[in-house]
């Protein structure tokens, strides 16, 4: 987006004017959009997942009882 300064514009309302465009334009809706998608993951995938985690917790807490860790 290209904004010229015009003659004895301030640099607050240049400022004003480029917010403004940039808000009007969507562009800030659009980045924090796509900011937070993330792409599908299967159902296999989801679950190969969990089951890491348990078994990963599992395994801490058992070394933790057994003073390891």
């Amino acid at each position: 987006m290209l904004i010229k300064r015009k003659d004895g514009e301030s640099v607050s309302s240049l400022l004003y004017r480029f917010s403004k465009r940039v808000k009007q334009s969507g562009i800030l809706r659009e980045a924090k959009k796509r900011q937070r998608y993330g792409r599908s993951v299967s159902r296999i995938k989801r679950k190969l997942s969990a089951i890491h985690r348990v078994n990963k917790k599992k395994e801490t807490e058992r070394l933790r009882k057994l003073g390891l860790v």
